[in-house]
């Protein structure tokens, strides 16, 4: 999976279509409103009464931001009003002390991930977010490993100190990771969009970070925007690769309008057509490949050195809604407007809209909006895609062995659906593996549609989903 695929235009136009990204399975739009904080509570508890207990992750979801970047997908609220980031600090620190009766921390599980995410964490000023740590310190078991991973992300235009002080006071807190949203440093792609940050600054804080010692430093890109070209996108690459980020994410742009407001502002006419977003998808490719980047799969690409490489090249990385991941085989508490919850058989949602997740704190509950209990089935078919978009392969004998099926006889309609991937040379079929190609690992979410059983199931109206390219 390390070496860099070689990009068939031809295919990727011709499968080119949407699908979903695959952080979780089922996909959130599956999620239902009968799953509720009780449901949420039954499966903790028989989290806590399994055999195994899993250690624990945390993920914070701080919405805020000081302004809109159009192309955003995320669930953020905009403002400039600084105390409605103390307020929802306060907010926070309750949901974290529920969240953390749920699970016995005497028995030693361990928080092993934090990853603060939004928005814009950063709209939290120093002092809250120092709360916000030691309400968690004080209410989890947190690891001392030195493999424990506390990420953050930041917007290097908005930090509340210098990026000295602010590196140092992350550091302090016991974060050693940061994702640094960039997207592209082109001044014409950031007035389309919306979001003018300088290369100086953006600079500044790697390097900040890097002299407190963080592990790992990602940098976000996006591919598809407006008045994006491969000139200008070359110039974003070559810029980013210069800093020797640990990890690169280059996404492809997708633009719904009719569910994200502010994609409205952006004009149709200044996106690129089809076969410019395959033009700066290969660019992407080849600039990152040549600076000695691997690719990782879906989107990511890391230094060879890097956890992510390791992980999978001994076959332990994971995926789940923070991205690809070494910590993944956790239960994973979600806290903060919005956020996802994965407990053992379960994902749970809170309420999206600040008004009701907070309603629900001022009743001591969990805000819960939606979720999902697993079928058996749903844990089958999520094990077998993450293999995929984790290791370009399905381990079929493991997956017999796990859940004591035939796998030719349990997938028989999903191997023929497979078969026309296979004669465009996106998979090859072998006794005991099924391999994506180079060129198919481009098209993992393709491949793994497959074996989505949910994409089948009529629907009164599909979702709304990006595109695979």
């Amino acid at each position: 999976m390390n070496s860099a695929p070689v990009p068939d235009p031809t295919l990727l136009r011709r499968y080119d279509r949407p699908g979903p990204r695959y952080t979780s399975y089922p996909a959130a739009p599956h999620f239902n409103n009968a799953f509720g904080e009780r449901e949420l509570r039954e499966h903790a508890a028989r989290s806590n009464a399994a055999a195994q207990r899993r250690p624990l992750s945390l993920y914070v979801h701080v919405p805020f931001c000081f302004s809109p970047c159009f192309y955003c997908g995320c669930n953020r609220v905009i403002t400039r009003d600084l105390a409605r980031g103390e307020q929802y600090a306060d907010d926070l620190l309750r949901e974290i002390r529920l969240a953390a009766e749920l699970f016995d921390s005497d028995s030693g599980r361990e928080l092993v991930q934090l990853h603060l995410g939004g928005g814009t964490p950063n709209f939290l000023s120093a002092a809250s977010l120092a709360r916000l740590i030691g309400q968690v310190a004080r209410s989890f078991r947190m690891s001392r490993a030195a493999d424990r991973d506390f990420s953050i992300e930041l917007d290097p235009r908005t930090l509340p100190e210098p990026p000295e002080a602010y590196a140092a006071t992350l550091a302090g807190l016991g974060f050693n990771r940061a994702s640094l949203g960039v997207q592209d440093f082109d001044t014409e792609v950031q007035q389309a969009v919306n979001r003018m940050q300088s290369i100086e600054q953006t600079l500044e804080l790697i390097d900040a970070c890097r002299d407190q010692g963080f592990r790992s430093i990602n940098v976000d890109l996006i591919y598809g925007l407006p008045r994006q070209t491969p000139e200008r996108f070359r110039r974003t690459l070559r810029t980013v690769v210069s800093a020797r980020p640990d990890r690169v994410a280059v996404y492809g742009y997708a633009h719904l309008p009719s569910l994200f407001k502010a994609q409205r502002r952006i004009e149709p006419q200044d996106l690129p057509d089809g076969a410019g977003r395959l033009e700066l998808l290969c660019l992407a490719i080849d600039e990152l490949s040549a600076a000695g980047y691997r690719y990782i799969g879906m989107d990511h690409f890391a230094l060879p050195d890097d956890e992510l490489v390791r992980a999978q090249e001994a076959g332990g990385l994971q995926r789940n809604f923070m991205g690809y991941t070494t910590h993944a085989h956790c239960d994973l508490i979600g806290v903060g407007a919005s956020a996802i919850s994965h407990v053992g058989a379960s994902f749970s949602q809170n309420f999206r809209e600040l008004k009701r997740w907070k309603a629900a704190l001022d009743e001591q509950r969990l805000p819960v909006l939606r979720g999902l209990a697993l079928s058996a089935d749903d844990e089958l078919r999520g094990a077998v895609i993450g293999q995929l978009m984790c290791q370009g392969a399905i381990d079929t004998r493991s997956i017999e062995r796990r859940y004591d099926i035939n796998f030719r006889g349990y997938f028989k309609d999903e191997l023929e659906r497979l078969e026309p991937l296979a004669a465009d040379g996106l998979v090859r079929t072998a006794p005991g593996e099924i391999t994506a190609t180079e060129v198919g690992r481009l098209l993992l979410r393709n491949i793994a549609m497959c074996f989505d059983r949910y994409l089948a199931l009529p629907q009164a109206q599909a979702p709304a989903l990006s595109r695979a390219v």
